[in-house]
Parts: C-alpha cells; sequence; structure tokens
C-alpha cells in the first residue's frame, strides 16, 4: 500500500505540473486582453516553458543524478508553486514569462525522473498499471486542471487560476514529503550516455522522431483551441470549460486504454485518428461537430503519454531514466514548437490552419510508425525487438532495474 500511495503522490505531482503547464490555453484570450497581446503572442506563455522543460530534463537528469530523487521531486513541485503565484501578481507580460520559464524548469525535470520511478515503487508485475497511474495525471490535467483553471478564470479572473495552481502545488509538496520513501540514485546518468543511446538505439531514435512530431502536431492545434472553437465551430465562449472537461474525460479513458497495449502498434492508431480528427475539425462548422470531434481527440491523444513512455521502456529497457530523459526533453521541446507554429499560422494565416498544420505533422509521425513497424518485420520476420508473436513485451529487465555498478547502456547478450 506505501508504495502505491507514492505512486498517487507522483501522478498527483504530474497532474499538478501539466495543468501549469497547459494552464495558459483556456486563458489566452483574457490574459492577452488584459495584458495587451495579441493570441499568438499569449501562446508563448506554453511555448517559454516547453522550450525551457526540454533543455531542463536532460540537464537535471544528470546534474542531479546523485542526489535523492524524492528531494529533487520536492525541490521542483515548490519551485513550481512558487512560480505560478509569482505569474498571479505579475505586473506586465515579461513577469508572467519569467514565471512560466521556471515551471518549465520543473516540469522537464520532474517528469524525466518521475517517467521511470514506477519500477522502484511497486512490485515488478505492477509497473505498467503503475506507469499508467502516473501518467493518468496528464489527461486528468485536461479533465479536471484545464477546464477548472479556465472556469475559475472566468469567474474571478486569470490572475486567480495561477494563484490556485500555485496553492495546489504547495499542498502537493505537502503529499510527497509525507508519502514519498527515500529513493537514493541506483545509476547515475552522464552526459556522455544520451547521445549514445541515440546513436547505437534505433528503436529510442524513432521513439524520440515520433514523440517530436505527435506532440508538435498536437499542440500546433491544441494552444489554439478556445479560437478554433470560437471561430470555425462557433461555440459560445462561456462552453469552452464545459467541452474541455468532455475533452478531458476521454483524454482519461484514452490513457488507460492505452496503457496496457502494445505502444507502438497504440501510436499508429493514435497519430491516424489524430490525423483525421485534425482536418474535420478546422474545415466542419458547427458546434455539434466541433463538440463531437473534441471528444474524438481527447480520446485518441489521451493514450500519446503513457504509449511514448511504453515506447522508450521497450526500446531501452536497461537506460529507462536516459530514454526517459530524452524522451521528455523532445516531448517539451515539441510542445514549444507547435505552440509557437500554431501562433505564427494563426497570426499569418487564419485560425483554422492551427489544425490543418497538427494534422500534417500527425500525419508524418503515422507515417514514422508505419515504416518502423514494417522494418521490424522484415528484419526478423516477425513482432519489433522486444515484442513477443501477440505483441506482449518479452523484453528481459523490462522493469528498468539495473544492477548494482553496470551501465545502464551496456547491452545484454
Amino acid at each position: 500500500m506505501k508504495g502505491w500511495a507514492a505512486v498517487a503522490a507522483v501522478s498527483l505531482g504530474i497532474f499538478c505540473l501539466i495543468t501549469s503547464e497547459l494552464l495558459p490555453i483556456g486563458l489566452l484570450t483574457p490574459v492577452g486582453a488584459d495584458l495587451h497581446v495579441s493570441d499568438g503572442t499569449a501562446g508563448l506563455m506554453v511555448t517559454v516553458p516547453g522550450l525551457v522543460a526540454g533543455f531542463c530534463a536532460p540537464l537535471v537528469t544528470v546534474g542531479a543524478a546523485r542526489l535523492d530523487r524524492r528531494h529533487v521531486l520536492c525541490a521542483l513541485i515548490g519551485l513550481m508553486a512558487a512560480a505560478n503565484l509569482a505569474a498571479a501578481f505579475a505586473p506586465d507580460f515579461a513577469v508572467v514569462l519569467a514565471a512560466r520559464l521556471l515551471v518549465g524548469i520543473s516540469v522537464g525535470g520532474f517528469w524525466a525522473i518521475a517517467g521511470g520511478l514506477a519500477v522502484r515503487l511497486v512490485p515488478a508485475d505492477r509497473v505498467g498499471r503503475a506507469t499508467a497511474l502516473i501518467f493518468g495525471g496528464v489527461p486528468t490535467a485536461s479533465v479536471l486542471g484545464v477546464p477548472a483553471g479556465t472556469l475559475l478564470g472566468e469567474l474571478g479572473g486569470w490572475r486567480a487560476a495561477f494563484a490556485a495552481v500555485g496553492a495546489l502545488g504547495a499542498l502537493t509538496l505537502a503529499a510527497l514529503l509525507l508519502l514519498l520513501p527515500a529513493l537514493p540514485p541506483a545509476a547515475p546518468v552522464t552526459f556522455a550516455e544520451l547521445p549514445a543511446l541515440l546513436r547505437t538505439d534505433a528503436g529510442v531514435r524513432t521513439g524520440v522522431s515520433v514523440t517530436f512530431l505527435v506532440v508538435t502536431g498536437q499542440f500546433a492545434a491544441y494552444t489554439f483551441v478556445r479560437p478554433i472553437l470560437r471561430d470555425v465551430s462557433g461555440v459560445d465562449a462561456g462552453l469552452v470549460s464545459t467541452l474541455l472537461l468532455g475533452y478531458g474525460l476521454a483524454g482519461v479513458a484514452g490513457n488507460f486504454l492505452a496503457g496496457p497495449r502494445d505502444p507502438r502498434r497504440t501510436l499508429l492508431t493514435v497519430s491516424a485518428a489524430l490525423t483525421a480528427v485534425l482536418t474535420l475539425i478546422a474545415v466542419l462548422p458547427g458546434a455539434v461537430a466541433g463538440t463531437g470531434l473534441l471528444v474524438l481527440w481527447g480520446l485518441a491523444y489521451g493514450g500519446v503519454s503513457v504509449s511514448l513512455q511504453g515506447w522508450m521502456l521497450k526500446a531501452a529497457p536497461r537506460a529507462a531514466e536516459a530514454a526517459s530523459s530524452l524522451m521528455v526533453a523532445m516531448f517539451n521541446f515539441a510542445i514549444a514548437a507547435g505552440a509557437l507554429a500554431g501562433g505564427l499560422v494563426v497570426d499569418r494565416i487564419s485560425v483554422p490552419a492551427a489544425p490543418l498544420t497538427g494534422a500534417a505533422l500527425m500525419l508524418a509521425a503515422a507515417l514514422t510508425v508505419a515504416v518502423h513497424l514494417r522494418r521490424g518485420r522484415v528484419r526478423g520476420a516477425g513482432p519489433a525487438e522486444g515484442e513477443g508473436k501477440d505483441g506482449a513485451d518479452r523484453t528481459p529487465g523490462l522493469t528498468g532495474a539495473v544492477p548494482e555498478g553496470k551501465s545502464p547502456l551496456k547491452k545484454t547478450a
């Protein structure tokens, strides 16, 4: 029970961080109006933490390699709480961006470390479920965090929403201090190991590439979901928070549906589905069509985070933390790239151009996964490395445990 309580605390931490990172999506219009910036410029509130998180995922993983993981996670959550309180009292947009930079540090470091913690908190045969629970914090942030923040912003102003996330971060810090056991580093990661892993492992390289394409496509569109619903679907502004709640509920279902399934095939299905959904939401008018497509969007994207983490664990089971840090770095760079690309096409072309840009990137992701699966079948005349014929994992050591004194990059015979 103690292990599962610790898993729940880490999941709450992920929930807070993702809520904090994505909170501006539901508040772009009021923040922009209050601080006198355009929707595209306001989108930098998503771009900045994404860029910083991308750099900080490997930097924190390596820089804190010899520190107790419990202490690192608590420090990062505390930083996130302080940053949101600073944003709540910011006098201008520059201060908000500075606070968002601190949020990026927290997101990148926490996520990179938390992604592989399940193997240290629960028995080996429960790691898959624990990982799904930890990453359940991602879609749950969409279900509760972003809609609640949007609603609070509508009722009490955007500053109240940032302050509430800061307060929730302080409560999460208390939960981590109470529930997490000591987590001394088992196999420290070095900077040299990260490019070596990319160079020597084709599965990791492809996983990082797919992460970039899927997440960039997602956030090119999702960062501007409010203008899309308003301008394309004709949804009343007062209904946006309710629709985002439906999106998030579908995302939670997608997360737990994807958790026990083969991550590569799941990502192929997800990216293909998102290609269709984003194309349709850009061209079909009407609130009914927009609402239905938004729910399908949430269901499909809900399986992305847990599937990407599963992909990296399968590709490099003996280098779980290193592989996770690479995925998290690219994930957050892609959030920034997507928000930036979406802002550019919205400002220079039109709002529907954002989901169409996302659809093009999702199609590229689907093709990349399909080619990877085909190459795996051709090479081995069977499933990809680490999988059984039924798609279940058969990789020795998938739990990520690395024998003491062994390099996480050292291959087993």
